[in-house]
Protein backbone atom coordinates (compact mmCIF):
# COMPACT_ATOMS: atom_id res chain seq x y z
CA UNK A 1 0.00 0.00 0.00
CA UNK A 2 1.27 3.42 -1.05
CA UNK A 3 2.41 5.60 2.23
CA UNK A 4 -0.43 7.89 1.05
CA UNK A 5 -2.99 5.75 1.16
CA UNK A 6 -2.24 4.16 4.32
CA UNK A 7 -2.31 7.77 6.25
CA UNK A 8 -5.44 8.40 4.95
CA UNK A 9 -6.84 5.27 6.01
CA UNK A 10 -5.58 4.97 9.45
CA UNK A 11 -8.10 5.21 12.19
CA UNK A 12 -7.88 8.60 14.02
CA UNK A 13 -8.04 6.95 17.69
CA UNK A 14 -7.46 3.75 17.76
CA UNK A 15 -7.24 1.67 21.77
CA UNK A 16 -6.43 -1.42 22.35
CA UNK A 17 -7.26 -3.09 25.96
CA UNK A 18 -7.24 0.65 27.27
CA UNK A 19 -8.01 0.27 31.42
CA UNK A 20 -8.41 2.54 33.96
CA UNK A 21 -8.96 2.40 37.53
CA UNK A 22 -9.24 4.44 40.54
CA UNK A 23 -8.62 3.59 43.99
CA UNK A 24 -8.88 -0.38 43.44
CA UNK A 25 -12.12 0.41 41.10
CA UNK A 26 -11.37 -0.35 37.61
CA UNK A 27 -13.47 2.43 35.36
CA UNK A 28 -12.11 0.91 32.21
CA UNK A 29 -11.84 -2.57 31.77
CA UNK A 30 -10.35 -3.27 28.01
CA UNK A 31 -11.53 -1.26 25.85
CA UNK A 32 -10.92 -1.48 22.48
CA UNK A 33 -12.24 0.92 19.75
CA UNK A 34 -11.06 2.90 16.76
CA UNK A 35 -12.12 6.00 14.77
CA UNK A 36 -11.53 6.88 12.02
CA UNK A 37 -10.22 10.19 10.26
CA UNK A 38 -13.19 12.78 10.16
CA UNK A 39 -15.76 10.35 12.43
CA UNK A 40 -18.34 12.21 13.98
CA UNK A 41 -18.81 9.80 17.30
CA UNK A 42 -21.30 10.19 20.42
CA UNK A 43 -20.41 8.46 23.63
CA UNK A 44 -22.88 7.79 25.93
CA UNK A 45 -22.92 6.09 29.33
CA UNK A 46 -24.56 5.93 33.18
CA UNK A 47 -22.80 8.35 35.50
CA UNK A 48 -19.79 7.10 36.46
CA UNK A 49 -19.35 4.93 34.01
CA UNK A 50 -15.93 6.04 32.89
CA UNK A 51 -17.17 8.32 29.90
CA UNK A 52 -15.16 11.42 30.91
CA UNK A 53 -12.54 9.03 32.04
CA UNK A 54 -12.02 7.69 28.40
CA UNK A 55 -12.45 11.26 26.77
CA UNK A 56 -9.26 12.50 29.47
CA UNK A 57 -7.05 9.07 28.46
CA UNK A 58 -7.64 10.05 25.03
CA UNK A 59 -6.30 13.85 25.05
CA UNK A 60 -3.40 12.79 27.13
CA UNK A 61 -5.18 14.48 30.33
CA UNK A 62 -5.10 12.11 32.98
CA UNK A 63 -1.68 11.61 34.38
CA UNK A 64 -0.95 9.29 37.80
CA UNK A 65 -3.56 7.14 37.06
CA UNK A 66 -3.40 3.35 36.99
CA UNK A 67 -4.14 1.96 33.73
CA UNK A 68 -2.44 0.32 30.72
CA UNK A 69 -2.89 -0.60 27.11
CA UNK A 70 -2.20 1.09 24.25
CA UNK A 71 -3.56 4.25 22.92
CA UNK A 72 -2.61 5.95 19.46
CA UNK A 73 -4.55 9.67 18.89
CA UNK A 74 -3.49 12.17 16.69
CA UNK A 75 -1.07 15.34 17.39
CA UNK A 76 -3.32 18.00 17.39
CA UNK A 77 -6.34 17.57 19.80
CA UNK A 78 -8.71 19.77 21.40
CA UNK A 79 -10.98 19.74 24.48
CA UNK A 80 -14.09 21.48 24.48
CA UNK A 81 -15.93 21.20 28.06
CA UNK A 82 -19.11 21.37 30.01
CA UNK A 83 -18.32 24.94 31.32
CA UNK A 84 -16.31 27.45 28.74
CA UNK A 85 -13.34 27.82 31.22
CA UNK A 86 -12.87 31.27 29.68
CA UNK A 87 -10.33 33.50 31.94
CA UNK A 88 -12.22 36.01 33.16
CA UNK A 89 -9.11 38.72 32.97
CA UNK A 90 -9.01 38.29 29.57
CA UNK A 91 -11.02 39.59 26.41
CA UNK A 92 -12.70 37.13 24.30
CA UNK A 93 -10.18 37.22 21.29
CA UNK A 94 -6.87 36.68 23.94
CA UNK A 95 -8.90 33.99 25.67
CA UNK A 96 -9.31 32.20 22.14
CA UNK A 97 -5.64 32.87 21.56
CA UNK A 98 -4.22 31.28 24.45
CA UNK A 99 -1.40 29.49 24.23
CA UNK A 100 -0.96 30.29 20.18
CA UNK A 101 1.81 32.98 18.60
CA UNK A 102 2.96 33.51 15.29
CA UNK A 103 2.18 36.62 12.90
CA UNK A 104 -1.18 35.07 11.37
CA UNK A 105 -2.82 33.89 14.60
CA UNK A 106 -4.81 37.21 15.36
CA UNK A 107 -6.29 36.72 11.74
CA UNK A 108 -7.05 33.47 12.66
CA UNK A 109 -8.63 33.95 15.91
CA UNK A 110 -10.59 36.72 14.45
CA UNK A 111 -11.71 34.22 11.74
CA UNK A 112 -12.78 31.53 14.33
CA UNK A 113 -14.91 34.05 15.96
CA UNK A 114 -16.66 35.07 12.92
CA UNK A 115 -17.24 31.23 12.35
CA UNK A 116 -19.50 30.74 15.63
CA UNK A 117 -20.84 34.28 15.47
CA UNK A 118 -19.10 35.98 17.71
CA UNK A 119 -17.59 39.01 15.11
CA UNK A 120 -17.60 41.99 16.58
CA UNK A 121 -17.02 40.44 20.19
CA UNK A 122 -13.67 39.94 20.17
CA UNK A 123 -12.64 42.78 22.75
CA UNK A 124 -15.78 41.46 24.93
CA UNK A 125 -14.88 40.17 28.78
CA UNK A 126 -16.33 36.85 29.21
CA UNK A 127 -18.69 38.19 32.05
CA UNK A 128 -20.46 39.99 29.09
CA UNK A 129 -21.41 36.74 27.20
CA UNK A 130 -24.04 34.70 27.50
CA UNK A 131 -23.90 31.02 28.36
CA UNK A 132 -24.48 30.24 24.59
CA UNK A 133 -21.72 32.53 23.67
CA UNK A 134 -19.28 31.56 25.89
CA UNK A 135 -19.34 28.03 24.35
CA UNK A 136 -19.14 29.62 21.20
CA UNK A 137 -16.19 31.41 22.08
CA UNK A 138 -14.80 28.19 23.85
CA UNK A 139 -15.27 26.23 20.08
CA UNK A 140 -13.46 28.72 18.45
CA UNK A 141 -11.06 28.22 20.92
CA UNK A 142 -10.64 24.65 19.64
CA UNK A 143 -11.09 25.71 15.79
CA UNK A 144 -8.17 28.02 15.86
CA UNK A 145 -5.91 25.27 16.53
CA UNK A 146 -6.85 23.35 13.31
CA UNK A 147 -7.69 19.63 15.43
CA UNK A 148 -7.60 16.47 14.07
CA UNK A 149 -9.50 15.41 16.71
CA UNK A 150 -12.26 17.30 18.54
CA UNK A 151 -13.50 16.10 22.18
CA UNK A 152 -16.32 17.38 23.73
CA UNK A 153 -17.20 16.78 27.71
CA UNK A 154 -20.95 16.92 27.33
CA UNK A 155 -20.49 21.01 26.35
CA UNK A 156 -24.05 21.51 26.12
CA UNK A 157 -25.23 20.38 29.32
CA UNK A 158 -25.49 23.27 30.96
CA UNK A 159 -27.78 25.78 28.30
CA UNK A 160 -30.74 25.92 27.73
CA UNK A 161 -33.17 23.80 25.48
CA UNK A 162 -33.41 26.19 22.55
CA UNK A 163 -29.80 27.26 22.85
CA UNK A 164 -28.66 24.09 22.78
CA UNK A 165 -30.76 23.40 19.50
CA UNK A 166 -28.84 26.43 17.70
CA UNK A 167 -25.37 24.88 19.07
CA UNK A 168 -26.08 21.65 18.17
CA UNK A 169 -26.68 23.15 14.58
CA UNK A 170 -23.51 25.09 14.90
CA UNK A 171 -21.16 21.95 15.62
CA UNK A 172 -22.55 20.24 13.02
CA UNK A 173 -21.65 23.06 10.56
CA UNK A 174 -18.57 23.37 12.23
CA UNK A 175 -17.60 19.77 12.39
CA UNK A 176 -18.93 19.63 8.17
CA UNK A 177 -16.22 22.96 7.21
CA UNK A 178 -13.49 21.13 9.21
CA UNK A 179 -13.90 17.55 9.13
CA UNK A 180 -11.92 16.62 12.26
CA UNK A 181 -12.62 12.91 14.05
CA UNK A 182 -15.25 13.89 16.90
CA UNK A 183 -15.83 12.39 20.01
CA UNK A 184 -18.77 14.07 21.77
CA UNK A 185 -19.30 12.42 25.64
CA UNK A 186 -23.15 13.08 26.64
CA UNK A 187 -25.43 12.16 28.46
CA UNK A 188 -28.76 12.48 25.80
CA UNK A 189 -29.71 10.15 23.78
CA UNK A 190 -31.55 12.64 21.60
CA UNK A 191 -28.42 14.81 21.41
CA UNK A 192 -26.44 12.22 20.33
CA UNK A 193 -28.85 11.11 17.27
CA UNK A 194 -29.29 14.22 16.08
CA UNK A 195 -25.65 14.91 15.60
CA UNK A 196 -23.23 11.72 15.84
CA UNK A 197 -23.13 9.16 13.08
CA UNK A 198 -21.77 6.55 15.33
CA UNK A 199 -22.95 6.20 19.20
CA UNK A 200 -21.23 4.05 21.46
CA UNK A 201 -22.69 3.11 24.89
CA UNK A 202 -20.09 2.18 27.82
CA UNK A 203 -21.49 -0.46 30.28
CA UNK A 204 -19.21 -1.98 32.87
CA UNK A 205 -15.95 -0.50 31.59
CA UNK A 206 -16.49 -1.58 28.05
CA UNK A 207 -18.18 -0.80 24.52
CA UNK A 208 -21.27 -2.64 24.87
CA UNK A 209 -23.36 -0.92 21.96
CA UNK A 210 -21.72 0.48 18.97
CA UNK A 211 -24.71 1.46 16.69
CA UNK A 212 -24.30 3.23 13.39
CA UNK A 213 -26.74 6.07 13.09
CA UNK A 214 -27.55 5.66 8.85
CA UNK A 215 -30.11 8.99 8.32
CA UNK A 216 -29.13 11.84 6.61
CA UNK A 217 -28.27 15.37 8.23
CA UNK A 218 -29.64 17.77 9.18
CA UNK A 219 -31.77 15.38 11.41
CA UNK A 220 -34.78 16.51 13.70
CA UNK A 221 -36.41 15.19 17.43
CA UNK A 222 -39.31 14.87 15.81
CA UNK A 223 -38.18 12.92 13.12
CA UNK A 224 -39.86 9.33 13.90
CA UNK A 225 -37.22 7.39 11.54
CA UNK A 226 -34.73 8.19 14.94
CA UNK A 227 -37.51 6.64 17.39
CA UNK A 228 -35.56 2.84 16.39
CA UNK A 229 -32.29 4.01 17.24
CA UNK A 230 -33.64 5.90 20.56
CA UNK A 231 -35.12 2.50 21.56
CA UNK A 232 -32.36 0.56 21.40
CA UNK A 233 -29.84 3.27 23.02
CA UNK A 234 -31.83 3.57 25.88
CA UNK A 235 -32.55 -0.29 26.07
CA UNK A 236 -28.78 -0.72 25.88
CA UNK A 237 -29.07 2.02 28.76
CA UNK A 238 -31.39 0.14 30.61
CA UNK A 239 -34.28 2.49 30.35
CA UNK A 240 -37.72 1.46 29.48
CA UNK A 241 -39.98 4.25 27.97
CA UNK A 242 -43.82 4.46 28.93
CA UNK A 243 -45.96 4.52 25.75
CA UNK A 244 -49.00 5.19 27.22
Amino acid sequence: MAPHTEQLTRPAVRLEGLTRSFEGRTVLDGVDLEIPAGQFVALLGHSGSGKSTLLRAVAGLDHEVTGSGRLTAPERVSVVFQDSRLLPWRRILPNVLLGLDGKDAEQRGRAALAEVGLAGRERAWPSELSGGEAQRAALARSLVREPELLLADEPFGALDALTRIRMHALLRELWKRHRPSVLLVTHDVDEAIVLADRVLVLEHGRIGLDLTIDRPHPRSYRDPLLSAYRTELLGALGVVEDTD
